[in-house]
Order: structure tokens, then sequence, then C-alpha cells
């Protein structure tokens, strides 16, 4: 998943951990997340993009 072309986000399986690599230029970001955090990640992130989509679609006068 690519964001801009110097930031990617890559999501691995570990044995037991979800793994995040965040890599922006020279840098690099790692996660290891267990199964429950990763579950409450993706709610999070659904709920954070689902915010945005409707203030995207306020209109204010």
């Amino acid at each position: 998943m690519t964001k801009e072309d110097n930031r990617t986000i890559s999501v691995d399986i570990e044995r037991k951990k979800v793994r995040v690599i965040i890599s922006h230029a020279k840098d690099e970001e790692i996660i290891k997340l267990t199964i429950d955090e990763a579950k409450d990640l993706i709610g999070k992130l659904e709920n954070a993009i689902e915010d945005y989509q409707q203030r995207q679609n306020l209109r204010i006068d």
C-alpha cells in the first residue's frame, strides 16, 4: 500500500504478531501488534476514515 511515492506501508504476519512497517524516505518504523491490538486498530481506522468522509461532505456556508 502506497500513500506517496516515498512512503510505503506493509503488513506481515509473524508467529503470533502482526508486523506493520511504515517506511518514509530513509526512515522506517516497525510496530508489532497482537491479534487483538490489530483488530482494535482496524476498528479505529474504519471509524476515523468514516468520520473523515463525513466531514468532507459537510458544507459550511
